[in-house]
């Protein structure tokens, strides 16, 4: 037996504990991955490729958010791969948004957290959502209403305005991200919210949150400044 053929053995019995694990729920998040590339990947030992990526994007909603030019940048990792991670976001992200259209969004304030951070939590530049929502506040429509830079992105309350009258729908919620980590509400974030609530509050319709996902935390506006 070669010495290629012998490492697959090994490795074949490293998975099969990785599956038992997994049925015991007892892996680790960078197990979890590595479960998953396996399938991916599965004649190479893909634990190095697994720390690598939680080494260089932080957590697994990162992993999963990142756009796949970045994840392509990762040594070893390609394009099937690549596209293999953001299949299993876009199905998270879909799953997410089926159930947020049968209830109300803020049934689970912890699927509505994971949805914002896999869909825009680990992107490099920011990215305006908003969300238009029902009288029972159930999503009508996740709008991408504009992709900026590293560090501001566009709004436009017209553009708003004419969705939301176009939906018929009673509540919005905007959601952007903050490339940079750990930072909150800008003055511009604020005073453009206002602005917004201002102009839809004359047409019966509310600003029910503005959420910003910066790192791995959900900022809410609502609760920062009583919005």
């Amino acid at each position: 037996m070669s010495k290629t053929d012998q490492d697959l053995l090994l490795y074949a019995g490293h998975r099969q504990r990785l599956r038992q694990k997994f049925m015991d729920d007892k892996l680790t998040g960078y197990e979890i991955l590595e479960l998953l590339l396996s399938y991916a990947i599965p004649r190479k030992d893909v634990r190095p490729l697994s720390r690598l990526l939680y080494k260089q994007f932080g957590n697994p909603h990162s992993i999963l958010a990142a756009p796949i030019e970045e994840l392509l940048k990762v040594p070893g990792l390609g394009q099937n791969t690549a596209v293999f991670i953001k299949a299993i976001a876009t199905l998270m992200v879909e799953s997410y948004r089926s159930e947020m259209k049968q209830t109300t969004i803020f049934t689970s304030k912890e699927a509505l957290t994971n949805y914002c951070k896999i869909m825009i939590g680990g992107k490099p530049v920011e990215e305006m959502h908003v969300l238009y929502l029902d009288n029972a506040k159930r999503l009508l429509l996740d709008h991408v209403h504009s992709i900026g830079a590293s560090d501001w992105t566009a709004v436009h309350p017209d553009e708003i305005t004419r969705l939301a009258l176009l939906l018929r729908a009673k509540s919005i919620v905007m959601i952007h991200n903050h490339p940079t980590p750990y930072t909150s509400f800008s003055n511009q974030d604020i005073e453009i919210t206002t602005q917004i609530k201002n102009i839809l509050n004359q047409l019966d319709i509310e600003i029910y949150d503005h959420y910003v996902i910066s790192g791995d935390i959900l900022y809410s506006m609502r609760e920062s400044y009583c919005l």
